[in-house]
């Protein structure tokens, strides 16, 4: 006979994981099936920033959110290093969104207007600027100083969420293929995949920029669309930045160790996940104007990651209206490191029927999906 659990997570990047972690905190018997290994995709190609602000302001949907989310890192990262005897390098180390034009500035200063005051943003010219972070290209007209934002490592913290699962006594299922759905009426009771059937009361799917080949076996369209990001890291003798730099196609992100992580390029519309020369280059050029010394740095790797991107720009959240049992979380882009712990909150509280006042203050970002 098959065995029966509650709940049933198609995808094992950092938002699955998430949503297993905060279910089996409550005591649910839980399923998560990966195609693949944990954080094999997008979730071991992220830079880990928890960026509240690189690309949000007050005015979006996602802010408050997004700060919610971010403010959760400190407790769970004690929570892993206790459960899961993993640390995923949690820092608040800060980030500075650095101006190179006067049109960047005025652009930075506005958005700096819709933050938090307890955000404790705080506006450098350049001269402050430079005492800041003195390896910074003396060509930066100023720069914005965000304290509260951080990074951790993507990989660890996607690991660590699937290993607190299991020792909570969920179970996992890596290179499993998930075919399609099994349906009754109505209803979504399960899925068939290369090891068999498996059966649940809930069936979420967070199979990032692949939940909608997924979902469209049952007529469901997510509108979404796939995004390739290239990356490289480097090594270098000493720490050349205390803190995250960011600029518009480029971040600079200090890791431990001496490494730093470079990133992103943008190629929407495909799953290839081929490297290349251009790509790089561009990043390079862009880096390397920013951090000059970087030049100078030991090279390391390059990887890229696919992302999920919505129509709508905002993640989609929620359950679908046509199947009853079947929910979704997909469509992150570049936030979905900064945005698991609360998904995983926000899905585990629907999925018990109990009301999240984040999912109505929040309507852009959660909805039920025909």
């Amino acid at each position: 006979m098959a065995k029966q659990y509650d709940v049933l997570i198609v995808g094992g990047g950092v938002i699955g994981c998430s949503i297993l972690y905060q279910l089996s905190k409550r005591g649910k018997k839980g399923l998560l099936i990966e195609k693949k290994q944990l954080a094999s995709r997008a979730s071991k190609a992220a830079a880990g920033m928890l960026g509240v602000h690189t690309e949000l302001n007050g005015g979006s949907p996602l802010y408050r959110l997004a700060q919610n989310s971010r403010n959760m890192y400190p407790d769970l990262a004690q929570e892993l290093i206790e459960v899961a005897g993993m640390d995923i390098e949690y820092m608040e180390n800060g980030m500075v969104k650095v101006a190179r034009t006067e049109e960047e500035e005025q652009n930075l200063l506005s958005a700096a207007s819709e933050m938090d005051q307890d955000e404790g943003v705080e506006w450098l010219p350049s001269p402050k600027l430079s005492a800041f972070e003195p390896l910074l290209s003396k060509k930066a007209t100023g720069g914005l100083f965000i304290p509260r934002d951080g990074n951790v490592s993507a990989l660890k913290l996607t690991n660590a969420l699937g290993l607190a699962s299991v020792r909570l006594g969920a179970e996992v299922k890596e290179y499993t293929d998930v075919y399609d759905f099994i349906v009754e009426g109505s209803r979504i009771t399960g899925v068939n995949t290369s090891l068999g059937p498996y059966y649940a009361s809930e069936i979420v799917v967070a199979g990032g920029a692949w939940s909608q080949s997924l979902m469209q076996r049952i007529g469901v369209t997510l509108h979404a669309f796939p995004v390739k990001g290239e990356c490289f890291s480097v090594k270098y003798s000493r720490k050349l930045v205390e803190r995250t730099i960011f600029t518009e196609g480029c971040y600079i992100v200090p890791k431990a160790g001496g490494r730093f992580l470079i990133g992103a390029t943008e190629h929407p519309h495909t799953f290839d996940e081929t490297i290349s020369v251009s790509g790089l280059m561009s990043l390079m050029k862009k880096a390397t104007d920013l951090l000059p010394d970087l030049i100078h740095a030991e090279w390391e790797q390059a990887w890229s990651g696919i992302r999920p991107q919505t129509q709508g720009g905002l993640p989609i959240i929620g359950r679908i209206e046509k199947w009853e049992g079947l929910s979704v979380a997909t469509g992150h882009y570049r936030n979905g490191i900064l945005l698991a712990p609360i998904t995983g909150v926000m899905m585990a509280d629907l999925l018990e029927g109990e009301e999240n006042q984040l999912l109505h203050s929040h309507g852009g970002s959660f909805r039920k999906w025909k």
